[in-house]
């Protein structure tokens, strides 16, 4: 696995990749299997608001399209000061993270916070309310 700098690099660089004509708000994630697997991804806008995809899902897409769902940790970062995932991506996080997946919030690779999924989002709705 990578160090958690060079991660927070990477998603810090990845937001050049956003495609945020609108919003002009960039937000960039990069997701960690926990076999050391890196999936990248960012926001993307469209004209219809509503089929805008945020960087955490579009990280965690591209991870499952490719047939990954262990994840050891993710990184986001965005525009404003400690970026935060919005209720849709920390419901779509829950889906697969772990009790110990580290949700790390970045300004810089010296400048972060580490959350848990419960921290992010307790009392989520889940598989096991489906049972």
């Amino acid at each position: 696995m990578k160090k958690l700098e060079e991660l927070i690099q990477i998603a810090l660089d990845n937001k050049e990749n956003s495609y945020s004509p609108y919003s002009h708000f960039r937000v960039s994630a990069v997701v960690e299997t926990k076999d050391g697997h890196i999936f990248k991804g960012v926001n993307i806008e469209n004209a219809s608001y509503p089929v805008a995809i945020c960087g955490e899902r579009s990280a965690l897409a591209g991870a499952v399209s490719a047939g990954y769902k262990d994840f050891a940790r993710i990184i986001i970062t965005g525009d404003s000061k400690d970026t935060y995932p919005c209720g849709v991506c920390r419901q779509f996080m829950a889906e697969f993270f772990d009790q110990d997946t580290e949700i790390v919030i970045a300004n810089s690779k010296t400048d972060y916070k580490t959350y848990t999924m419960e921290e992010l989002l307790p009392h989520s709705f889940s598989k096991k309310d489906l049972g």
